[in-house]
């Protein structure tokens, strides 16, 4: 469980996906139909809950992360 607890989210990321998150609620909201609204519901769920929680399974997955490192002085 100590993979869960290591952020692999930077905050530019976590703009980008709250902000694609609500791009997808809109566009699952107001113009599209059944089926895909469903999908991009949850494409939105997903990464709106990614972005708060700073975790994300598929960096973690392959090593990836887009958090800053300390620069040693």
């Amino acid at each position: 469980m100590a993979l869960f607890r290591t952020a692999n989210v930077g905050t530019e990321d976590r703009v980008v996906r709250i902000v694609l998150a609500a791009i997808a609620a809109i566009a699952a909201y107001a113009y599209l139909a059944a089926p895909w609204s469903y999908v991009a519901y949850a494409v939105a769920l997903i990464l709106l809950l990614t972005a708060v929680v700073r975790f994300c399974p598929a960096y973690a997955l392959f090593g990836a992360s887009t958090c800053r490192r300390p620069t040693a002085h």
